[in-house]
Formats: structure tokens, C-alpha cells, sequence
């Protein structure tokens, strides 16, 4: 099932993207996030999909901005089979010749928005995540030099922007909603960012990347 968000009612307002500065994160978010991240991938499910799974990666590239740091992601062409105009990170189905989720990530980075791999640092994964599309998708947490040249694959990608980390893992700005499809109830998490609106398996990423980081040290 592609997931499909529910239109916004106009008392539904965004979080102006000026309110991100009032966010802060810890001084120590960097060895905090290398310290909780796995090491390597873990591909368990809590529950037994109903079919097989195609293996997916995306990276989830922190941007070490001199001013705060920021989450860099791609709106979906809107001509798209699958996800069209959504809000996502940048990856995609690993191929044959890929070493790892990490090398997929970084390949499939460099092909829809032009950034190098030399730019980037993978630090660590968070747990596979189910798509409803048919993908088990893993989560490669990437720490991105601020030195790259953008060159969006026009025919993948609308459009790039940068969502200040310290927003993405500030709770509160966070809401479960609940959206029927055929009949059926479903849960995902919505993160509105100005007239932008994270949801779906972007925003349970940046759930888990927000739990991870909350942990206890280990």
C-alpha cells in the first residue's frame, strides 16, 4: 500500500519555519548520535510482512551547518509512479553491485541530487522500517559536509531544502494521525515544517532518529 495523507483542514496550522530557532540541541548531540546509532544494520520487523520485502536504503544526511545543523530532504517529482510529490530522504532499492545499505545510500544520494560521497560520513543505522510500497528500508545516519553542489535529477526530484535538526527531534512538534483507506484504520506520524508536511515513513524515520537520541547512554 503507498501511504496517501489526508488533506490538512485550515485549523490544522503549520509551525512557522522561524519558531525552528527556538529549538536547541545538546552541545554533545554528535558523540550522543555515534554513541545510540547501531553499528550495522538490523533487519527484523516487529511483525511478519504479508509479502517479501524488496531491500531499500536511505540516507538521512545531517548537515553540519556552521549556524545549527540541519536535515537535508527531497520533494518527489510530482510525475512519480510511486510517492509522487512526497517528502522523502534520498535512496532507493539496492542493486546487485551495491556493498551495503551504505554504499547504496550514497549512490542513490549522488544520483538524484549531484552530492558526492567524498562529503559524506555514515555513522550509523537505525532499525529497518516497513514501506508500505513493498520496501523494508534502512536508515543510514550520515553526517554531511556543508561544501556540495546540488544538482537535483529533475526527473526524481522537485525539489531540495533543509530542515533544521534541532525541529526534527524536538517531540512536541510531532502529532499521530489516523487516516482510513479502504476501509482499514491507519497510524502515522505527521511533522509540519511551514507549509511543509512531513508524514509517512520520512517522519518514522525521524521518530526514531528523535528515540535514539533520547536513549540513556549506553
Amino acid at each position: 500500500m503507498v501511504e496517501r495523507a489526508p488533506e490538512a483542514s485550515a485549523a490544522e496550522s503549520s509551525v512557522p519555519a522561524s519558531d525552528a530557532a527556538s529549538a536547541s540541541l545538546p552541545p554533545d548531540w554528535q558523540a550522543r548520535l555515534r554513541a545510540r546509532l547501531l553499528p550495522t544494520p538490523d533487519h527484523r520487523l516487529d511483525f511478519e510482512p504479508p509479502e517479501a520485502l524488496q531491500a531499500a536504503a536511505a540516507l538521512v544526511p545531517i548537515v553540519l551547518r556552521a549556524d545549527a545543523p540541519t536535515v537535508l530532504l527531497t520533494v518527489r517529482s510530482r510525475h512519480l509512479r510511486r510517492h509522487a510529490g512526497q517528502i522523502s530522504f534520498p535512496g532507493g532499492a539496492l542493486d546487485a553491485a551495491d556493498a551495503d545499505a551504505a554504499a547504496a545510500a550514497m549512490r542513490e544520494t549522488e544520483e538524484e541530487v549531484g552530492i558526492s560521497r567524498r562529503f559524506i560520513e555514515p555513522i550509523g543505522y537505525l532499525p529497518d522500517h516497513f514501506v508500505g510500497s513493498g520496501f523494508r528500508l534502512t536508515p543510514v545516519i550520515a553526517l554531511l559536509q556543508p561544501l556540495f553542489t546540488l544538482q537535483p535529477q529533475s526527473s526524481e526530484v522537485e525539489e531540495v531544502f533543509e530542515l533544521p535538526l534541532a525541529f526534527a527531534l524536538t517531540s512536541a512538534n510531532y502529532r499521530l494521525r489516523r487516516h482510513q483507506l479502504r476501509g482499514t484504520d491507519y497510524e502515522f506520524w505527521e511533522l509540519r515544517y511551514g507549509a511543509r508536511n512531513i508524514w509517512g515513513a520520512t517522519a518514522r524515520v525521524l521518530v526514531s532518529l528523535r528515540e535514539r537520541l533520547e536513549q540513556p547512554a549506553p
